[in-house]
């Protein structure tokens, strides 16, 4: 007699992962988010930082808090400028050990610059020095066991970015008694 394997759609899949880390997070690392938030809401400029997936994660955190009002570039496009003190640099790497981003974290704080880290890994050379830590409970790009995620390389991490991100927001947006209404102008108006 065989046994069916039942599979779980895809979207479930997620939204089980998802809802992992987002229950963690509001009870292990509601501490982490407010240091952070409260970090970028009383810098000068912030810089965001990531790599390949969980970069393109961070600049949508970006957006949005460039819609609250805050100064806030993109580090490696050409119009970002040099980071200085009352400055935050926030970074997002899931292992913590992307070469470019600890060597950025440790020339931002050497210009004078707070930073602020959302990594799988406290422990990680990124988070060394730095002012606030978001430890997302989610596998690494190069773990591949299935034992933390079921989804491919760094997926759940790069997905937590995004919710990590929409939750500092959310919170400075909470904090600042802005409505809706006050943020939509800073809205891109050139599309």
């Amino acid at each position: 007699m065989s046994h069916a394997v039942v599979e779980i759609h895809p979207i479930e899949l997620i939204d089980s992962e998802l809802s992992s880390v987002a229950s963690a997070l509001a009870s292990d690392g509601a501490p982490g988010i407010a240091a952070v938030a409260d970090a970028l809401g009383s810098a000068r400029r912030v810089f965001v930082l990531g790599a390949g997936r969980s970069g393109l994660a961070l600049q949508m955190t970006g957006m949005r808090l460039m819609h609250l009002g805050l100064s806030v570039h993109v580090v490696g496009d050409s119009t970002t400028p040099a980071i200085g003190e009352g400055d935050v640099l926030l970074v997002a790497s899931g292992s913590g050990t992307t070469g470019t981003i600890v060597r950025a974290a440790a020339s931002a704080r050497k210009a004078g610059a707070a930073v602020v880290v959302i990594t799988a890994d406290p422990d990680a050379p990124v988070a060394e020095g730095a002012a606030a830590v978001i430890t997302v409970p989610a596998a690494g790009k190069l773990d591949r066991s299935g034992s933390i995620s079921a989804q491919y390389a760094g997926s759940l991490f790069e997905q937590s970015v995004v919710l990590v991100g929409d939750a500092i927001f959310h919170l400075l947006w909470t904090r600042s008694g802005a409505s809706a209404d006050d943020l939509w102008p800073r809205h891109a108006n050139l599309e």
